[in-house]
């Protein structure tokens, strides 16, 4: 013989187990798509900074080409 609030409680706590599996299954496929963005983006940021330092010149002249100032 089973007590009605035991199975309620029983039915309560199942329910919650559900949604809660529900939620962390939906989480986790977030994550999954947001570790995937963040590596599409590393790449691309990765590849940028390799165009850029190609594309521009360096912003420093070596010491041996430095002009003196004008004092001298």
């Amino acid at each position: 013989m089973t007590h009605p609030i035991i199975d309620a409680r029983l039915i309560e706590l199942e329910t919650r187990l559900a949604f809660q599996d529900n939620t962390l299954g939906e989480l986790n496929e977030v994550v999954i798509a947001q570790e995937r963005r963040i590596t599409q983006l590393e790449r691309e940021l990765t590849m940028l900074k390799s165009q850029i330092k190609t594309i521009t010149p360096s912003l420093t002249v070596p010491a041996s080409e430095e002009t003196p100032p004008p004092h001298y």
